[in-house]
């Protein structure tokens, strides 16, 4: 390792590695730091230089390197005090990551010296390590991003409430698929394949939501036991693309992805993790923040400084209260909207970002940031409304900003067809977009993101096949994950041949896709749902980097695929499905509406909202002349949740045109949905654990009535 000659004084802001045509300025935070050294490595990353930075303004160390070019890899050796009692874990003999590293190249390799203490120490670690752990550490690569930065987005600007949202892995998605090029299969670039493309619009949904693409690493434990970190909630670059989804050494990489599905109509939105990082509890390896500035970059025990608060269950909490590790955050998200041309996020544990000294407050710093932030405004943002920390269930207390994971949604709609008694109420309230949460706030049905499963918990096939959780393949001895799912198997245990269990099955599937995309609020749908893909029971599956969480592109089940994009061109045929305010019980025959019935075809009354054994439900969505229509249209929903058929008698809408029945998820049938209808064309007969969809119009204008 040579010392050169110090670096040009440089400039504070921007912070990180800025690229100009005569050099790089290199800028980090450290306020209690009392030395930085700018490592400059070779292009394999071995032979080290040290310039150090001579340089500190309002606790930003800076310096410039003439000649340095895009490509140059760096990282920074911190000094200052170790005192872990008192918060402090400086040490100068690890190499560690610029928290504005756009690039991270090379991997992290298992090795004692990443840790600041000595492993093997009685003292933990209030113990000192001197091994240098540089070459087992990803560098920094400097990456100039004036090109991207003048390339314009195209922007798409779909309303959040016709937003139809598709969770899903990069890699996962298109790793199994053979109609990509096996170059490019599980990368950003396989994502934006032709075939990808060609299915999403097929399926017809216009947004993707992506599982962290953030660089991020495996922890420990997962290493031990020969598993990794497939979902990716283990965050330690907040502006570098993750490098496994790349094909090759260019970011660009991923903007290209993004601009593809724009070109094809789709938005993209990032699953993101600011409120922990990779380097976890207090016995974690120290790798970026935890050496540059541990006191600052973490919330720790004001009593016990060697200690971290533990808000996220992942050992360690970001200190979004901190001004320069707000402007982080805010940079970073500024970054993947500018840059590389996202449309938004969705903030994992958000109850982490919201919390201040004295508990949650949704006017945090954080918040408001964004509310006034004139880039971070105008996009998409969704919280996941809680964490483990004191007071973090949250739903429905969000800015007015934010949308929400609704969580009261999922498990409603899945005890209301699992057949639980006494449903009625709650899933009138979700699926009217949960107007006793959100409307208070004077937000609209939007704010309610709905969903039957997502990433965390069972794929929608699994959750109607399985009682139990069937974790036993992450080595926890089958105690991790969820033990309560509303789950049910219908009889038997996971895969079967018996053709009445697998009826029903498939016919619940049907059911919560069809409840999902006709109710109220943003639908969100997990990918794999709509083709019939199983996790095996396992509803923990963030460590399984293989064919339990890839999807299977040889095993579709293709009726159910057509099923849903049938749904989905249903709820975009009509307007009436996606209201941005909430409706009620309309005061006009043409008026906006929600009219809830009974089996019987009369209005619900109060005493058969309270009978906790009826399971049938029917509910008329009433609008008054919203484009492509010049007439009222009306829409009515029959639900039957018990385990016996049973005879709904339809409503009578004067003036209305008779109904005519678009779906039914009683026959995989799509073609012909009238087929399952009785004789009597007013009365249709709904088998068990069964829906229909009707549609009338009005026969003349509103005026002549």
């Amino acid at each position: 390792m040579d010392t050169v000659n110090p670096l040009l004084t440089g400039k504070p802001y921007p912070l990180g590695a800025s690229v100009d045509d005569n050099g790089v300025n290199f800028a980090l935070f450290s306020e209690h730091a009392t030395q930085v050294v700018l490592c400059i490595f070779d292009e394999f990353g071995l032979n080290e230089k040290h310039y150090v930075l001579t340089r500190k303004t309002r606790q930003v160390w800076h310096g410039y390197l003439e000649g340095a070019t895009d490509g140059t890899l760096y990282g920074y050796r911190v000094y200052g005090p170790y005192q872990p009692l008192l918060g402090h874990r400086f040490n100068h003999h690890k190499l560690l990551l610029d928290p504005y590293a756009k690039q991270l190249i090379g991997e992290l390799e298992p090795n004692d010296a990443n840790y600041g203490y000595q492993l093997d120490s009685d003292d933990s670690d209030l113990s000192f390590c001197d091994k240098d752990n540089a070459k087992y550490m990803p560098k920094c690569r400097v990456f100039d991003d004036r090109t991207l930065r003048n390339t314009p987005v195209k922007r798409l600007n779909i309303p959040l409430e016709q937003t139809i949202i598709y969770e899903t892995h990069v890699k996962g998605f298109s790793v199994l698929n053979p109609e990509v090029n096996d170059d490019i299969k599980g990368t950003y670039a396989g994502f934006a394949a032709p075939s990808s493309i060609q299915y999403l619009k097929q399926l017809g949904v216009n947004c993707v939501e992506l599982l962290p693409v953030q660089s991020f690493f495996n922890e420990p434990f997962l290493i031990e036991k020969n598993l990794s970190n497939y979902w990716g909630y283990n965050s330690i670059g907040f502006f570098a693309p993750n490098a496994a989804y790349m094909s090759g050494e260019s970011i660009t990489e991923f903007r290209d992805m993004v601009d593809s599905l724009h070109d094809a109509g789709i938005e993209v939105i990032l699953d993101v993790v600011y409120n922990h990082t990779a380097e976890g509890s207090r016995l974690g390896p120290t790798l970026s923040f935890r050496g540059i500035d541990n006191a600052n970059y973490y919330r720790l025990v004001s009593n016990e400084q060697r200690l971290y608060i533990n808000d996220t269950g992942c050992g360690n909490t970001f200190n979004s209260n901190h001004p320069q590790v707000l402007q982080l955050i805010m940079d970073s998200l500024r970054y993947w909207v500018e840059v590389m041309g996202v449309d938004g996020f969705r903030f994992d544990l958000a109850s982490c970002l919201g919390r201040e000294t004295y508990g949650f407050d949704p006017g945090c710093g954080f918040f408001d940031a964004l509310s006034q932030d004139p880039v971070l405004c105008q996009v998409k943002l969704i919280a996941e409304p809680w964490d483990i920390g004191p007071g973090g269930y949250q739903l429905g207390n969000y800015p007015i900003a934010f949308s929400e994971w609704n969580d009261r949604y999922r498990d409603t709609m899945r005890r209301f067809w699992r057949g639980d008694h006494g449903m009625l109420p709650e899933f009138a309230r979700r699926f009217h977009g949960s107007g006793d949460l959100f409307e208070h706030h004077g937000r609209g049905p939007a704010a309610s993101i709905n969903f039957i499963t997502s990433h965390d918990g069972y794929t929608l096939k699994d959750l109607v096949s399985y009682n139990e959780r069937h974790n036993l393949a992450n080595g926890e001895d089958n105690r991790d994950g969820h033990h309560e799912n509303l789950s049910a198997n219908y009889g038997e245990e996971g895969q079967t041949s018996l053709q009445e269990i697998n009826l029903v099955r498939k016919r619940q599937q049907r059911n919560f896709l069809a409840t999902l995309l006709l109710s109220q609020g943003v639908p969100m749908m997990l990918c794999g749902d709509e083709m019939g893909h199983s996790q095996q029971g396992n509803n923990n599956a963030y460590c399984q980097d293989n064919s339990i969480c890839w999807i299977d592109w040889k095993s579709i089940d293709w009726s159910l695929v057509e099923f849903t994009s049938q749904l989905i061109r249903l709820r975009k045929q009509f307007p009436i499905l996606c209201h941005r305010e909430f409706i009620h019980e309309p005061e006009g025959k043409c008026d906006s509406g929600f009219v809830w019935y009974s089996r019987h075809g009369e209005p619900m009354s109060k005493r058969q909202w309270s009978e906790s054994h009826t399971r049938t439900l029917a509910v008329m969505i009433n609008s008054e002349v919203l484009p492509p229509y010049q007439q009222p249209q009306a829409l009515l929903l029959l639900l039957n949740a018990d385990t016996d058929a049973q005879t709904f008698t339809l409503p009578s809408m004067k003036g209305f045109s008779a109904w005519k029945c678009l779906m039914s998820s009683q026959s995989d049938n799509d073609d012909s949905p009238q087929q399952a209808q009785s004789n009597d064309e007013n009365q249709p007969k709904l088998q068990s654990r069964s829906l229909m969809l009707f549609h009338a119009q009005l026969h003349v204008s509103p005026d002549k009535e």
